[in-house]
C-alpha cells in the first residue's frame, strides 16, 4: 500500500485517537449511570466495560465526518459516546461463553468474568438501550428528524440485518469450510455494520446531500472491512500482551477468516485495496478529509 510518511503516519494517526479517545472517555463517564441499591452491580459492570479501554476508533469517525459538514462538537461527540455504548454492548454479548467464550478484553477479565454472566448480559442489554436514548435526547440535536435518522441507522446497524446477524452466521460457520464472499459478508454485518454507520453518522448529523453521505458511508464501509481483516492477521500474528486479548484463538474455535481463506499474503493484500478505496471516496473533501484518510493508513499498519 502507498502510506506516505510510513514510519510517522501510524504515530501520529495514533496520537491524534488517543487524545480523542480521552475526551470521549469523560463524556462517557457523565453519561454512564451510577448509583447505590440493588442495581448497583449492573451500573458498575456497565461502567466497567465502557471505560477505561479501547481504541475508541467509532466516536472518533464519528465527530471527524461530523466535522466535514460543520457540526457543533458537542453534539457529535455525544452521537460519539452512544456508538460507543452500542459497541462496547456487543463486546460484552460476544465474549460471552455461549458466543465467543473469551476471558480477556482490552488486558482485563471481560465483563462476565469481572462479575457474572446474568449481570453481563444485563449490563449490555442496559448499554444497548442507552445508546439510543442518549441519541433520542434533544441535545444531540434539535432536528427531531435527525435524530429519527440516527436511531434508526444505528437500530439498522445492529439487528437482524447488521450486527447480530454477523454473529449469528459467525457462530453459523464455524469449523465449516466457506468461501471468501461469505467471509466477507459475515464480517461486513459483525465488524463492518458499525463502522460504517459511525462514518454515516456525521453526514446525517450534518444533514449532508445525497452525494456527499454516500461518499462518507462508501469509506466507513470499505475501512470496516479493512479494519476487520486487519484484526484477523493480528490473532495470528500479534502478541497478547499488546493486544490486551488472547490471540490464535481463530483458528482453534474454527472462526470463518480471509486469512483462512486467502492466506496472510491474500488477506494482507485485501485489507490494503480497501483501505485504498477507502480513501478514494473521500476525493471530494480535499484536505478537509486527511486525517480520516490517516486512520485507513493507520488501520492496515496498526500492531493492536
Amino acid at each position: 500500500m502507498n502510506v506516505p510518511a510510513t514510519a510517522e503516519t501510524p504515530v501520529d494517526i495514533a496520537g491524534v485517537l488517543d487524545a480523542h479517545a480521552e475526551r470521549i472517555e469523560a463524556l462517557l463517564d457523565r453519561l454512564l449511570p451510577d448509583g447505590e441499591g440493588p442495581e448497583r452491580p449492573l451500573l458498575e459492570a456497565m461502567r466497567y466495560a465502557c471505560l477505561d479501554g479501547g481504541k475508541r476508533l467509532r466516536p472518533y469517525l464519528v465527530t471527524a465526518t461530523a466535522a466535514l459538514f460543520g457540526v457543533d462538537g458537542e453534539r457529535a461527540a455525544r452521537a460519539a459516546a452512544a456508538v460507543e455504548m452500542l459497541h462496547c454492548y456487543s463486546l460484552i454479548h460476544d465474549d460471552l461463553p455461549a458466543m465467543d467464550d473469551d476471558e480477556l478484553r482490552r488486558g482485563r477479565p471481560t465483563c462476565h468474568i469481572a462479575f457474572d454472566e446474568a449481570t453481563a448480559i444485563l449490563a449490555g442489554d442496559a448499554l444497548l438501550t442507552l445508546a439510543f436514548e442518549v441519541l433520542a435526547d434533544p441535545a444531540t440535536h434539535d432536528d427531531a428528524d435527525v435524530r429519527i435518522e440516527l436511531v434508526r441507522g444505528l437500530s439498522g446497524t445492529a439487528g437482524a440485518h447488521g450486527m447480530v446477524a454477523g454473529q449469528m452466521i459467525d457462530l453459523a460457520v464455524e469449523h465449516r469450510a466457506v468461501d471468501a464472499a461469505t467471509v466477507e459478508r459475515l464480517q461486513a454485518l459483525k465488524t463492518g455494520a458499525l463502522i460504517a454507520f459511525s462514518a454515516e453518522a456525521g453526514a446525517i448529523l450534518g444533514e449532508a446531500g445525497p452525494d456527499a453521505h454516500e461518499a462518507v458511508l462508501a469509506y466507513g464501509r470499505d475501512l470496516g472491512r479493512s479494519f476487520q481483516i486487519v484484526d484477523d492477521l493480528l490473532d495470528e500474528e500479534g502478541d497478547e500482551e499488546a493486544m490486551g486479548k488472547a490471540v490464535g484463538k481463530d483458528a482453534t474455535a474454527g472462526k470463518a477468516t480471509l486469512v483462512g481463506v486467502l492466506g496472510r499474503d491474500g488477506a494482507r493484500a485485501r485489507a490494503e485495496e480497501l483501505a485504498e478505496r477507502a480513501i478514494a471516496s473521500l476525493d471530494r473533501f480535499g484536505a478537509a478529509a486527511e486525517t480520516l484518510r490517516d486512520v485507513a493508513r493507520f488501520v492496515v499498519t496498526r500492531r493492536t
